[in-house]
């Protein structure tokens, strides 16, 4: 009876929504220095957050391969880490955001080249963006 519930307590777990580790209404003030690039666009094309129009939409970004939206012309580097299967999470978002050159030289295993130049301060700051920004994942 005793293993019962504990197998049903871990699988209970296991089952559960995975929530960011970050603080999304600081993620949003921290967004404020991505929205000059990033987007936040519905599949309507409702705005939902931020401006830019450089980068790419970040609506639904989380479980999406790494470059792949379609539409958006990503740099080389980005496309061969999503072919080889970054995929974005939270693990993920975080580093690369911190140094998006330096994570993807270590996603590849040699040179590659970030189109993005902006780093997030710090790993902090990083989740609380994952956070914001995971709000905006479409319900699956």
């Amino acid at each position: 009876m005793k293993l019962t519930l504990a197998i049903l307590a871990v699988l209970a777990t296991a089952a559960a929504p995975a929530f960011a580790a970050g603080d999304a209404a600081k993620g949003e003030a921290v967004f404020k220095t991505c929205q000059t690039c990033h987007a936040v666009v519905d599949p309507d094309g409702k705005v939902l957050a931020g401006k830019g129009k450089i980068g790419p939409n970040l609506y639904g970004v989380f479980g999406r391969q790494a470059g792949s939206l379609e539409g958006f012309k990503y740099g080389e580097s980005m496309v061969a880490a999503g072919a080889a299967g970054l995929v974005w999470d939270e693990a993920h978002f975080v580093e690369y955001v911190q140094g998006p050159a330096d994570f993807l030289k270590k996603q590849l295993g040699g040179p590659a080249v970030a189109k993005m130049q902006f780093k997030v301060k710090d790993a902090a700051s990083a989740a609380d963006v994952y956070a914001y920004l995971a709000q905006f994942s479409p319900a699956k």
